[in-house]
């Protein structure tokens, strides 16, 4: 058996610059790994079976897709019995389901003897989720195009955070229509000084810096997140945002210990940590 952690991400930035003729937005992100994640154990087996947290998983689900995609892709027909144990909250703008993605991917490569190189699980990660490619990469990255073009920033800090989701989450594309209806502020985005702000670990700039598109439409749908990230703020954030197309807001600390008496003042949060670079 073999057990792979399919680590959730953070958006420091993100901004919609254009829109391709099929539909998909044009995006210009800053994103980190944390440590945040859910657990994919695999075993070999007849034919291929998910449980997800104990109970039978439906046809759609990322895992099951990339393992047919895998099929597909060497003219195979592989068996697994696959396990994930969840943890990421969904409908949070975690890239809970994508980072599950890019386990499977990268755990049946090895469980099956694939030898796939790395070019060759991003182009298929590309087909199943924009947020798969940089999933499989991890650590921190400027991220465009629909996800698929990647730079990599050295000097990834490895930052204490906490995270807390208002309600019950966000559907991305509720919240990616409403911006398409207009009438929401265009952001100002410069992920290059961004990053610089991130390996010098200089918090306060990266609090200037920080921006997402997407939070004047998710707040609008959600008001809670606003005042989430208020709440965050004044328990000490250094810095407080939404990531992704919500509804999770990140507080980004100084040190753990402010970390951790933020966690324990805000019921249901979640404290957690960015990466410096992929942890399997």
């Amino acid at each position: 058996m073999l057990t792979y952690r399919a680590h959730a991400k953070i958006n420091w930035a993100l901004n919609i610059t254009g829109r391709r003729p099929d539909g998909y937005h044009l995006l210009d992100m800053l994103m980190q790994g944390i440590e945040l994640c859910d657990e994919l154990r695999l075993e070999a087996a007849e034919g291929l079976s998910l449980r997800v947290n104990g109970e039978p998983a439906g046809e759609e689900n990322l895992v099951l897709k990339a393992a047919r995609a895998l099929n597909r892709r060497t003219g195979r027909d592989l068996g697994a019995r696959l396990a994930l144990t969840k943890r990421v909250p969904e409908r949070a703008g975690l890239g809970g389901g994508s980072a599950d993605c890019a386990a499977a991917l990268r755990g049946l490569n090895a469980l099956w003897d694939l030898a796939l190189s790395e070019r060759e699980m991003l182009d298929i990660g590309e087909t199943l989720g924009a947020d798969v490619p940089f999933c499989l990469t991890g650590g921190l990255a400027r991220v465009s195009g629909i996800g698929e073009v990647i730079e990599p920033v050295e000097s990834a800090p490895e930052l204490p955070l906490v995270l807390l989701r208002p309600g019950d989450g966000l559907s991305t594309g509720a919240v990616f229509s409403l911006w398409d209806g207009g009438g929401f502020p265009e952001v100002a985005l410069d992920t290059r000084a961004l990053a610089g702000a991130l390996s010098r670990r200089d918090l306060a700039a990266v609090d200037r810096l920080c921006a997402n598109a997407l939070a004047a439409p998710a707040i609008a749908l959600m008001p809670g997140i606003g005042a989430a990230i208020g709440k965050m703020r004044s328990l000490g954030a250094a810095a407080a945002f939404m990531t992704g197309s919500g509804s999770a807001v990140v507080g980004a600390f100084e040190d753990p210990a402010a970390a951790r008496r933020a966690a324990e003042a805000l019921p249901g949060a979640i404290l957690t940590r960015t990466l410096s670079r992929r942890e399997d």
